[in-house]
């Protein structure tokens, strides 16, 4: 695939007028929470600084955010069939704690719905702790040019946990790559390209654009969810927006 067809292809979705619609929405939604929630409430998500981002249980009364979806065929960044009745969209980091958390506790359990073609998830780096965040984000996407993006993934947040700003070095990711078994030069070479970094700041801004300013924070069936929530709100979630396609 030609970096000229990814970039037409990504600009089908980055659409400034649908941005802005929802980023008004989600906004909104993100400021009323964190004015209404306790935020030393179980799974919520983390800022740069350290403080706990709101968390929320959606509700039937919130609009429908489904434009965030990209259902992209030259999207890397996902698992899933392209017209699967049901996307979620993950805005993470991966120094993220709580990103961390909920790719190990509540990703597998999606990824059920994934296999059953039920579910396409579409991964967002908004790399909102910095240059270390950015550097693995450039990685998994290098990754997924060699059709490794979800075990590169797993493997940066392993038994649930965050890698250190150390284990995210250039060194340290490149060990990774090797570790997974993929070309570790053309890893090198496609970590450092334009065309990913290109890539990864299009996410990224895709996410700020939105209102994401902290992570995680998710869009499943058009309906957002802010922060690492228990897995059952997840699946209750998936199965009202599958309900509601069907």
């Amino acid at each position: 695939m030609s970096t000229e067809s990814t970039r037409r292809s990504r600009s089908t979705w980055l659409v400034p007028v649908a941005v802005l619609a929802i980023a008004a929405v989600l906004i909104a939604i993100i400021v009323a929470l964190a004015r209404g929630n306790d935020p030393s409430a179980d799974g919520s998500g983390t800022s740069p600084s350290g403080a706990e981002a709101p968390t929320e249980v959606q509700g039937p009364e919130q609009p429908d955010l489904s434009e965030a979806e990209s259902r992209d065929d030259a999207d890397l960044l996902v698992a899933g069939p392209v017209d699967a009745p049901v996307v979620l969209v993950v805005f993470s980091d991966y120094q993220c704690p709580f990103c961390a958390k909920w790719s190990a506790e509540t990703q597998p359990s999606m990824m059920e719905h994934v296999e059953a073609g039920d579910l396409r998830i579409e991964w967002r780096d908004v790399n909102v702790f910095g240059p270390a965040s950015e550097r693995a984000a450039r990685a998994s996407y290098a990754a997924a040019l060699q059709g490794a993006f979800w075990e590169y993934h797993d493997a940066l947040f392993a038994d649930g946990h965050r890698r250190s700003e150390a284990d995210l070095s250039d060194e340290a990711l490149s060990a990774l790559a090797a570790d997974l078994g993929l070309d570790t030069e053309q890893f090198a070479t496609d970590m450092a390209s334009e065309e990913t970094a290109e890539q990864i700041a299009a996410n990224q801004q895709f996410g700020l654009d939105l209102g994401v300013q902290s992570t995680p924070v998710f869009i499943l069936g058009g309906q957002p969810i802010v922060g690492a929530q228990p897995t059952q709100v997840f699946q209750d979630a998936f199965q009202t927006a599958l309900d509601a396609a069907e």
